[in-house]
């Protein structure tokens, strides 16, 4: 164990040193290393992102659950509209979560994250791998992702990519803690304010919600994004 944990932190410090990134749209969501035994969810997603060039809009619809006590699957059909303002289905991806260690038994928590993402009129795919950490300071909590992205196909040019992303939240009272977040990507750097919530309606039912405001950092030009993201579990 004590292996994977440095070689885990190795690949994560790498990862931010190096700050080689994705494509797209690299504003989406800093996952959090855990898993709920018997967890379902319906989750909806949206990032709107506004440049010089105008705006890019993209949503995402998934559906999924706990596989074991430490592994979750879920699906997602994405959704993009184009400069051009023609909205349709862009992509289908599902994504592995895989819970590494039980949360408070070391010094920080760990995670894993294992995606796979076809376009959808393309010969274009993309698999994405990475870590999930995180550890709490006393009324804080310190979230990073550090993943690795493989790009191939005849419609794309295959190369490798990496991408950082970075949460830190004040957990004020459930239904809102405010946060700082970060994310890298190929020439973006971004940094805004966000905020997380959570409702129980019942000890299996809740609601999280999830909000942020991008700004693009490394280029003159403007580039905000706004993201935001409702997750149903039953």
């Amino acid at each position: 164990m004590r292996f994977l944990i440095v070689s885990l932190s190795c690949l994560l410090l790498a990862s931010i040193s190096q700050v080689a990134h994705a494509d797209g749209m690299v504003v989406d969501k800093v996952y959090h290393p855990y898993v709920l035994p018997f967890e379902r969810e319906v989750e909806w997603r949206l990032v709107s992102r506004q440049t010089d060039n105008g705006n890019v809009l993209a949503q995402r619809a998934g559906f999924g659950g706990a596989i074991n006590d430490t592994m979750s699957l879920e699906g997602y059909l994405v959704g993009e509209r184009d400069d051009n303002g023609d909205f349709g289905l862009a992509s289908y991806e599902v994504e592995l979560r895989w819970q590494l260690v039980e949360q408070g038994r070391l010094w920080a928590d760990w995670g894993a994250l294992f995606e796979l993402e076809k376009q959808h009129t393309l010969d274009a795919y993309e698999a994405t791998s990475g870590f999930l950490w995180e550890k709490e300071f006393g009324r804080t909590s310190l979230t990073l992702n550090a993943f690795v992205v493989y790009e191939w196909g005849a419609d794309i040019e295959n190369e490798w990519e990496s991408e950082f992303r970075a949460q830190y939240r004040y957990r004020y009272r459930s239904e809102f803690q405010p946060s700082i977040e970060i994310y890298a990507g190929e020439d973006f750097f971004g940094v805004g304010p966000g905020f997380i919530g959570l409702h129980r309606f019942s000890p299996k039912h809740q609601l999280k919600w999830e909000a942020g405001f991008i700004s693009e950092l490394s280029q003159s030009g403007k580039d905000h994004s706004f993201r935001l993201a409702l997750e149903f579990e039953f």
